[in-house]
């Protein structure tokens, strides 16, 4: 079942073009990894299916339902959550106070605060604690979980790794899978290749706002990636994962 369908999408950031023509599709209980380097249009993409990015044209359709122009307050009852690069935590509000503000608009769905618990067993002991007292590592998994407590259909992570020790991000992918048996659908933004190539179903590479590479990271060369992320001969790498955007 095709969850998402992407459509020449061209978002701009004032006279930048930051996705170009963009076009991908994604299938319910995928993993769907986008990488590329600093200002290849992945966290744009992500703001655009979010709604906080408006696109210049193009069309974005969810679960068969055109959604391009719904505004951001619409795409959360839609089944859409983001977790934002950076995290963005109230700082002032404890660990479950943080999580509760993703149940303010909660859809039916597997999802608690709980549930969430036993996702990331810490939380539950440090669950009284001020936001601004946890690591890096620790803020990620409580905007994961915020935004789980929404019930998404599809959750987008931008830059997931940034900032963070390996061993952290290695924590943090393990509950992945949990996530993805409970019926959600993911749809990452990373800079860490070889992590993004682990764990995803299929991969995208941008390339100044257009995927110049996708596939199956059985089916992707290292040389592949590594000329598609840095623009090495972007023109023939195009053709490699052809046949399923």
């Amino acid at each position: 079942m095709t969850l998402l369908s992407i459509r020449d999408l061209t978002v701009h950031h004032g006279r930048l073009r930051a996705v170009d023509g963009l076009s991908l599709d994604m299938e319910k209980g995928e993993v769907l990894a986008v990488i590329g380097a600093n200002g290849a249009g992945k966290s744009t993409l992500l703001r655009a299916l979010a709604g906080l990015n408006p696109p210049t044209s193009g069309s974005i359709h969810f679960k068969g339902r055109d959604i391009t122009r719904f505004p951001v307050y619409r795409r959360v009852p839609e089944g859409i959550a983001l977790v934002p690069e950076g995290r963005r935590l109230f700082r002032s509000l404890t660990v479950e106070e943080n999580l509760l503000t993703g149940a303010y608009r909660r859809r039916p769905g597997p999802w608690t605060v709980a549930r969430v618990y036993e996702l990331f067993p810490w939380m539950a002991d440090r669950r009284r604690q001020n936001a601004a007292q946890l690591s890096g590592g620790e803020q990620q998994s409580v905007a994961i979980g915020r935004a789980l407590l929404s019930n998404p259909d599809l959750l987008l992570i931008d830059e997931l790794s940034l900032g963070l020790a390996p061993v952290i991000v290695r924590r943090i992918y393990q509950v992945l899978p949990d996530i993805v048996a409970g019926g959600t659908t993911a749809l990452i933004v990373e800079q860490d290749v070889s992590q993004a190539l682990r764990v995803a179903d299929r991969v995208h590479c941008l390339l100044e706002g257009r995927s110049v590479l996708h596939g199956r990271p059985q089916d992707l060369t290292s040389e592949q990636v590594e000329h598609a992320y840095f623009g090495i001969g972007a023109a023939p790498a195009e053709t490699a994962g052809k046949g399923r955007n």
